[in-house]
């Protein structure tokens, strides 16, 4: 059993950690999901159920499939936390960072949280997000450098795509998205949701 070494009682929202406590924390509790915001706040992440972890797997394998063929970059899955340039510490649903951009990180920052933010990020709405909150996340990722996002958000059926400089586009399922610039020749087909 793993014990969160801070009161439970303390508001999350105060707490300011170094990126090293943050990392220490995170790796001394690998049974819960924390993240930090760009402005310090932890957030503590609820465990996903199985119609969101299998519409998730199923993105990150089209994603990885692209990748695999052009072999342009990392693809990451959401237990990768990114250190962003604006204070955050994210983790995605979904990321990928380019290859060049990926390879000017030394060995340590690579093993750690990487401090980079992903040039593409995926998020996923479950049942227990809050769209607000995930709508902030979204913000927060292009603040930090993200060049494009998409936020799913299956109790709409809709998908929200972030492009860094622009407003924010809604799309109603069933729609086909295009990584555009930034996943060249990247093309995916996305259904309505069903429970």
């Amino acid at each position: 059993m793993t014990t969160l070494p801070i009161p439970l009682t303390l508001d999350l929202k105060q707490v300011h950690l170094t990126d090293e406590q943050f990392y220490q924390l995170c790796i001394h509790n690998p049974d819960l999901t924390i993240e930090r915001s760009a402005a310090g706040a932890l957030i503590l992440m609820s465990p996903v159920g199985g119609e969101s972890g299998s519409r998730e797997a199923d993105f990150i394998i089209d994603l990885g499939n692209w990748n695999r063929q052009t072999q342009l970059g990392k693809v990451f899955s959401s237990s990768t936390i990114f250190r962003l340039p604006n204070g955050g510490s994210r983790s995605p649903d979904a990321a990928w960072v380019s290859l060049p951009r990926w390879q000017r990180l030394i060995p340590e920052q690579r093993q750690k949280f990487p401090p980079i933010a992903p040039d593409f990020v995926m998020e996923l709405r479950s049942q227990t997000d809050s769209l607000p909150l995930l709508q902030d996340k979204m913000q927060e990722y292009l603040e930090g450098g993200v060049r494009l996002g998409w936020l799913f958000n299956p109790q709409d059926q809709q998908v929200e795509i972030y492009r860094l400089g622009q407003a924010k586009a809604v799309c109603t399922l069933p729609t086909q998205l295009s990584g555009e610039d930034v996943l060249p020749g990247f093309i995916l087909a996305v259904q309505p949701f069903t429970d």
